[in-house]
């Protein structure tokens, strides 16, 4: 089989879908068809890496499917002299398609596993404005903001008043709110003054944001 083949028209589907609800930011398209998704994935997921279904990686985490990935990214609005702060590093998949839209971003993860794993795919795709290393998340980066973005793969069970500080003004923050099991609500949450503007912007089911560090992995 020609995977080259394979994977363009695995592009080419997950493009049709993005467009079928309204219309993309060239830039976000050219930042996703830079970034090779096999390159974060295990071999026998190759064939539906543009799927739109969450995918296991390693240390029992899972990459969220392409079309979330995509609308979180294109809600965060990210322009080119930002610093992003994302939270969950997961395969590292997502900072590499950000790295192309931002100055900066510092990705970050409980797992030493994942983020080493991020570190040696940015360094292989010649990735050099995007830092992954391990660090409990819960509380974001407090010692690295203000940043002008943030971007949480893990659901706080209430507003996340605290990341205020860490951003600068009318910065963002995309995360999921709610209970650890069932539905939460994807939250979009602009810094105005001293306090959020909150836009919903769906239902996701996330895994709850975990305080400390892995042990093992």
């Amino acid at each position: 089989m020609n995977h080259g083949i394979d994977d363009r028209e695995g592009f080419a589907a997950f493009l049709l879908r993005l467009r079928g609800r309204g219309t993309v930011p060239k830039a976000l398209i050219a930042a996703f068809e830079a970034t090779p998704r096999r390159g974060f994935l295990a071999p026998h997921f190759h064939q539906i890496a543009w799927s739109d279904r969450m995918l296991p990686i390693e240390c029992g985490e899972a990459i969220e499917g392409a079309d979330m990935q995509a609308a979180v990214i294109a809600a965060l609005a990210i322009e080119p002299s930002n610093r992003v702060l994302e939270i969950g590093t997961g395969s590292g998949y997502t900072a590499a398609v950000m790295s192309r839209l931002a100055a900066r971003i510092v990705t970050i993860d409980r797992y030493k596993t994942l983020a080493e794993q991020a570190k040696q795919r940015f360094d292989a795709l010649g990735i050099s404005n995007a830092i992954a290393r391990q660090a409990d998340g819960s509380a974001g980066l407090p010692a690295e903001g203000p940043f002008d973005r943030i971007v949480a793969w893990a659901a706080f069970d209430s507003l996340p008043r605290f990341l205020l500080d860490q951003l600068s003004s009318g910065g963002i923050v995309i995360a999921p709110i709610g209970p650890e099991e069932g539905e939460q609500v994807l939250a979009k949450l602009t810094k105005v003054g001293s306090r959020f503007e909150r836009e919903d912007i769906g239902l996701v089911r996330l895994q709850p944001i975990l305080r400390s560090l892995a042990a093992v992995m």
